[in-house]
């Protein structure tokens, strides 16, 4: 197995790092000036081809050839020297692609262009009280009146919503039809009367999450993406950008780096913990399971280069990271002993102490919850990946 780049990628390589040396100095200590240096870095970055490669350029991106290969040297080299990437947030990770891919010429040009600029910022509406893991159970409803859709129902887990201006979500259409057949995939102006934005306190201090209400709320009739009733299959296109984006290698190898570190620090009687014979086995267990990942990822993309389905191997992913990402931060909270009851830092708050390994932990659970919950995930790969039948009756 040869995991090296050929010569040519090499190349590229070293034109990616000359233009972050010409381009990037560093993040800046005011927030302000980092917002600005930001924002003109990355329109250098467009115009150098090296973000928004899939977007065309007549939508504000830098409508690039795909190459999986290339994708993932930018990656390497941007986060090497903590250069900014595409603008943060679900409009850009969930909702781009999937405009790209099932809206009209309209919708694209009207929303992909500020999104790309972090000028909207959307919220997703999937998940309701009675329809998370079971999502096409939703209740939402939205009814064509009048030139318009008008909306019904409530969602709830919409991440920063609070903060959004637009949301995409899944609303029923169609009351007679099948579950999966009768809803449609919509976006909507938060900002308006008969929408009740409510940011929910979680255990860790913070209100990332919000419950959304949407009483006789409207959004226009062509702000629809795809056919009507057909929002299930649109929905797709969103939960698999959703669920590879929680899944990303980079989210498990460095909590690893930094549980190691722990262990260095972490004291189990006069030595260190990393000197503990069974804190060694726990720690070389969990290297193993990063390693699979690390290499599983080298494989997928591999694969995506030549163009060939990953099958099986990507469903396997998500439900793969979410277990190890948990098993790393109870190894930590264990290692943490006492400071654990130490309070969680606020959401946005910055510390270098030991107390922000509480929000590693809490968050471990959530992410096996996000993007389809562990056990729907066993599901799927058991029914679509392996063939087995939903019930042993």
């Amino acid at each position: 197995m040869d995991l090296a780049y050929s010569r040519d990628y090499e190349i590229f390589r070293s034109e990616v790092r000359a233009f972050l040396r010409q381009y990037w100095a560093g993040p800046n200590r005011d927030r302000a000036k980092r917002a600005e240096e930001a924002r003109v870095f990355r329109e250098a970055a467009i115009e150098a081809g090296y973000l928004y490669r899939s977007v065309p350029k007549i939508y504000g991106g830098s409508e690039q050839v795909v190459d999986i290969l290339k994708g993932q040297i930018i990656r390497e080299e941007f986060e090497r020297v903590r250069a900014p990437r595409e603008v943060d947030g679900v409009g850009v990770t969930l909702l781009l692609p999937t405009l790209l891919e099932h809206g009209t010429a309209e919708q694209k040009a009207c929303f992909i262009p500020r999104t790309v600029t972090g000028e909207f910022v959307w919220a997703q509406g999937y998940s309701e009280p009675s329809a998370g893991s079971d999502l096409a159970s939703l209740r939402t409803r939205a009814e064509l009146k009048d030139g318009r859709w008008t909306i019904n129902g409530q969602k709830i887990w919409s991440s920063g919503a609070h903060l959004a201006r637009y949301m995409f979500m899944l609303a029923r259409t169609e009351t007679a039809a099948a579950k999966h057949a009768g809803i449609s995939y919509l976006l909507v102006d938060l900002k308006q009367p008969g929408i009740d934005v409510r940011p929910l306190k979680q255990m860790t201090g913070g209100a990332e999450f919000c419950e959304v209400f949407f009483n006789d709320a409207w959004t226009p009739a062509d702000w629809i993406v795809g056919e009507r009733a057909k929002g299930w299959r649109v929905s797709r296109s969103t939960l698999k950008h959703e669920r590879n984006f929680i899944g990303g290698v980079d989210r498990i190898a460095k909590p690893f780096e930094r549980l190691v570190g722990l262990a260095k620090q972490a004291r189990l009687g006069d030595a260190p913990a990393i000197e503990d014979a069974e804190i060694r086995q726990r720690l070389a267990r969990i290297a193993g399971s990063v390693a699979a990942l690390t290499y599983s990822s080298y494989r997928q993309t591999s694969l995506a280069a030549r163009g060939e389905d990953p099958g099986l191997i990507q469903l396997l992913f998500k439900l793969y990271g979410s277990n190890v990402g948990h098993e790393i931060a109870q190894c930590a909270r264990e290692l943490m002993g006492d400071s654990f009851l130490l309070a969680p830092i606020a959401d946005g708050a910055r510390s270098d102490g030991i107390e922000k390994w509480n929000q590693q932990f809490m968050g471990s659970i959530a992410v096996a919850i996000a993007g389809g919950a562990s056990n729907i995930q066993r599901n799927i790969i058991a029914e679509r990946g392996l063939g087995l039948p939903r019930s042993v009756n």
